[in-house]
């Protein structure tokens, strides 16, 4: 494992959007003595299986799975993430936007959110901006869920292929497994949007309740808990 390298994983079937997606990536300012690495995976038959795929292709300790229609604005974000990281041994992953609370019905939008995106005008099923929960003050959050557009970890735990052959629930599903493997999960207090995601309303929740049912069934003893009393849990 190279502990001073960050690895930029991500799922592509758009060659524009990711063009311009490597654009934002290209101008970040890298920490002196570290390094960077992109891997995308075009077309991959599954989420999951295309980040383990990249997962065992890359030493680097950091890894960062990311959409295609995600631009990075804060160019500081890798000595941001170190920080955050370097803050608390047991932190392992890092989101955008994140959920305390696990929601009972599975759809992690039902519960208040923190931290922030630029985005599109939200739309439905997603809950409005003004429903963030924004901070003044530096810092970052503990969640039990982060929003699968932008991902940090330092640790490599298998994404479930297994259960996850599409392209849903992947991000509720790995927070989970973080968890219960003792780690944390924070979202940073972003004064300003760290990053923005141009989804260009393209929304299909054709599968999305397949796999919120397997979700339910598999991790029905944190439903509605928070990431407190999933710890709690797991001691």
């Amino acid at each position: 494992m190279n502990n001073r390298k960050f690895a930029f994983i991500i799922c592509t079937n758009d060659s524009l959007l990711l063009e311009e997606c490597v654009h934002y990536l290209d101008h970040l300012d890298v920490p002196e003595g570290y390094e960077t690495e992109l891997l995308t995976i075009p077309d991959g038959e599954s989420i999951a299986s295309a980040y383990n795929e990249a997962m065992r292709a890359s030493d680097a300790r950091y890894k960062i799975y990311m959409h295609q229609d995600v631009f990075v604005l804060n160019r500081h974000l890798l000595a941001d993430l170190l920080a955050i990281f370097s803050s608390d041994p047991k932190i392992g992953m890092i989101g955008m936007v994140g959920y305390e609370t696990v929601a009972a019905d599975g759809i992690m939008w039902h519960e208040d959110r923190t931290g922030c995106l630029y985005t599109r005008r939200p739309r439905i099923p997603y809950p409005a901006l003004s429903q963030y929960r924004y901070h003044i003050a530096d810092g970052y959050d503990f969640v039990a869920e982060i929003d699968g557009f932008f991902m940090a970890t330092s640790q490599d735990i298998p994404w479930d292929a297994e259960r996850l052959d599409g392209w849903d629930f992947y991000d509720a599903f790995q927070s989970m497994r973080f968890l219960l493997e003792g780690y944390k999960i924070a979202v940073p207090r972003q004064k300003h949007p760290w990053c923005m995601h141009d989804d260009n309303g393209l929304l299909n929740l054709a599968h999305y309740d397949h796999y919120r049912q397997i979700f339910l069934q598999h991790y029905e003893p944190f439903l509605g808990k928070s990431y407190a009393e999933i710890a709690n849990m797991g001691d």
